[in-house]
């Protein structure tokens, strides 16, 4: 079944701090929509931290087709991406990337004191965060002749559409979203109403 609604940040988290054997692990958590926001945000981090030794992070992106991404940046493998990645999976949150900044105190962890350290910052830092569900929308544009105003404003008001932009010149032009489960009953309504072309967006 498809899913039409998701869980994920309101906006990003507040900077949480978990100490292992004197290593800082700096956890944070932001909201996404495209994976090209993600190196901006890794470099940002880098930045406020010179000192440094790693910035590992895990996102996830979309609702019905997941893609994720874990990087240990130069931690053993699967020892801090992927304890990231699994606190992304147990909120079950997604658009959403989670940063761990380490810096090293001096004394070695072992690949399980990591996995816990980066697992207990990830897990910390989306504790703290807002999370909110979504709810995912399809977009239709209907194009219509001015005097079928009436019937186009019913009908969006009976199926409780959203409008998202108009145009009103000779010719009507609207964009309206529905919840996704709900496109397709709202598409054979509009359908069955001539006069008006609909056309599914995104």
């Amino acid at each position: 079944m498809e899913v039409d609604s998701y869980r994920t940040l309101d906006g990003p988290a507040p900077e949480i701090l978990y100490k292992d054997r004197k290593s800082k692990f700096f956890g944070y958590a932001f909201p996404i929509a495209t994976e090209s926001e993600v190196k901006p945000i890794v470099e940002t981090l880098r930045k406020k931290y010179p000192t440094a030794n790693h910035v590992c992070y895990a996102w996830q992106l979309g609702t019905n087709q997941l893609t994720y991404r874990a990087n240990d940046d130069g931690e053993p493998n699967n020892s801090a991406g992927m304890p990231i990645y699994g606190q992304i999976q147990s909120f079950e949150v997604t658009n959403v990337l989670v940063a761990v900044v380490r810096i090293f105190g001096g004394t070695k962890l072992g690949v399980g004191g990591l996995i816990q350290a980066y697992r207990t910052a990830a897990q910390m830092t989306l504790e703290n965060a807002t999370i909110i569900e979504k709810i995912v929308k399809q977009h239709f544009q209907l194009k219509f002749d001015y005097p079928y105003m009436d019937v186009v404003m019913r009908t969006i008001k009976q199926k409780n559409l959203e409008i998202k932009s108009q145009k009103m010149e000779m010719d009507c032009a609207l964009v309206v979203a529905v919840r996704k489960k709900e496109a397709e009953d709202v598409l054979g309504t509009f359908q069955q109403l001539h006069q008006i072309k609909v056309k599914k967006l995104d």
